[in-house]
């Protein structure tokens, strides 16, 4: 009994390629736990569809790649002077978002992030001028933007973009390919279209491999279920069972992922008012699990252990059977699945 992760294999592909046909020459992103799928999936993806190269979030996770994909792996957290050596073939490329990384960087392939308006880092417009002498000892393989998703104050991402083309421009330095992130296609095509002569290649993650939510599909498989009656006590902490029901063991816990969730930016008075009121439940031990029974999502009979969470489903609704397998909302990113299943 596991929790898995149903994938519908061709129509996640087909997703892939409407991605791929839609940002020529992209740089498909593989870091973290591979975006739910596994980092040695997403390599076996990229080259069934014949990338060039991979991005990855770190070093570490290079020397891993590596052995799984022998084109060209683009390490997107920048150089640090006094970062512990990860031995790697010459095929990886190292973002660098410093001068001084540069100078550090000595016959290394380097990538040169700017600082754009994230403001996460980058090299400063006033520091482009000594990028000269700096990039004389090191295989330069282009520039690089990282973007912000959201634009509250109106300002247009193409323009942020072309506002640091004419900064590297007038620096006279060279333009032969922009690394960017967070563009649309139309947006990367005005850009390609402006700089003939530059290629820009959109280094792509999320939306590549989860664009398409009906593509995936987590279950988690119920183990026992067990009957209780208003007032019995159960569990760890012996709480009182609140009305009569079933506690419901189902596969899926901390070491998953369930019941991990990142911080999320709210807009407007509806989501505000719902993450009060989700915090006000929390306070009174009531926690709504990720876990759906019967057409809804069912709550927590108490937090999830290390492999299987305990869920309350009340005896108004249809008993669940050991061996059924409840739909689960999880977050890719923050999950760990027993098995993967292709349909």
């Amino acid at each position: 009994m596991a929790l898995s992760l149903y994938v519908d294999t061709a129509r996640w592909r087909a997703h892939q390629k409407s991605v791929l046909d839609q940002f020529p020459g992209i740089v498909p992103v593989c870091k973290g736990n591979g975006y739910g799928f596994g980092h040695e999936r997403l390599a076996d993806e990229a080259i069934r569809f014949g990338s060039d190269i991979l991005a990855v979030g770190t070093t570490y996770e290079a020397a891993r790649i590596k052995d799984w994909f022998s084109g060209d792996l683009l390490v997107l957290t920048p150089f640090r002077r006094g970062e512990e050596p990860v031995p790697l073939p010459d095929r990886v490329v190292r973002s660098v978002s410093s001068v001084d990384g540069v100078h550090a960087l000595v016959g290394a392939r380097v990538v040169i992030e700017c600082m754009s308006s994230m403001k996460r880092h980058g090299v400063k417009e006033e520091e482009l001028g000594q990028l000269h002498a700096a990039i004389e000892d090191v295989r330069l393989e282009g520039f690089a933007l990282h973007l912000p998703l959201d634009r509250t104050d109106g300002s247009d991402a193409v323009e942020e973009v072309i506002a640091w083309m004419d900064r590297l421009r007038a620096a006279r330095l060279p333009l032969h390919t922009m690394f960017v992130s967070h563009l649309r296609a139309e947006e990367l095509a005005r850009l390609q279209q402006q700089f003939p002569q530059t290629r820009f290649r959109a280094r792509i993650g999320t939306r590549l491999w989860l664009g398409d939510h009906e593509a995936t599909e987590y279950r988690g498989a119920v183990l026992d279920v067990t009957r209780v009656v208003k007032g019995d006590r159960f569990g760890y902490r012996q709480q009182k069972a609140a009305s009569d029901g079933w506690l419901v063991v189902v596969a899926g816990g901390t070491s998953h992922g369930v019941g991990l969730e990142a911080p999320k930016a709210l807009h407007g008075v509806m989501p505000r008012a719902k993450g009060v009121a989700r915090a006000g439940l929390a306070t009174v031990n009531r926690n709504l699990s990720p876990f759906v029974w019967a057409g809804k999502q069912r709550w927590f009979a108490e937090p999830p252990h290390m492999q299987v969470s305990i869920l309350f489903v009340p005896s108004d609704s249809e008993e669940p059977r050991v061996g059924d397998e409840l739909v689960a909302h999880l977050r890719h990113t923050t999950t760990q699945y027993d098995r993967l299943v292709e349909r």
